[in-house]
């Protein structure tokens, strides 16, 4: 795997959430508070925020802005990302984990 590889994501603009159906068997408690983490994050700050593992399996938390959304909270989207993750962490070291063993060993549920 050369790209990164989504888990999830949410878009102030479109209000959707998504979680990529091949982390569809994660437990339902797992996946709600990832839809909870995501969908705040966008109705706090906007814009459209994805959770991506990476090619080492480093889980990375990112924002993007449409470059005319001047309400767009740039200075607020690094805060609250730096808040998730300490918040978060036990989690997303977890979800690395899962990643690591189950995508990254060749044994992709």
């Amino acid at each position: 795997m050369e790209e990164n590889v989504v888990l999830c994501g949410a878009n102030s603009y479109t209000q959707k959430f998504y979680l990529d159906e091949r982390f569809s068997n994660l437990p339902q408690l797992v996946k709600d508070e990832l839809r909870v983490l995501c969908v705040l994050y966008v109705e706090d700050v906007g814009g459209i925020f994805t959770m991506e593992f990476d090619p080492e399996g480093l889980l990375q938390l990112k924002v993007s802005s449409d470059p005319s959304d001047y309400l767009f909270d740039e200075i607020g989207s690094v805060l609250k990302i730096k808040q998730m993750q300490e918040k978060n962490a036990e989690l997303l070291e977890s979800l690395e984990m899962y990643y690591r063993l189950l995508f990254l060993n060749g044994t992709e549920a």
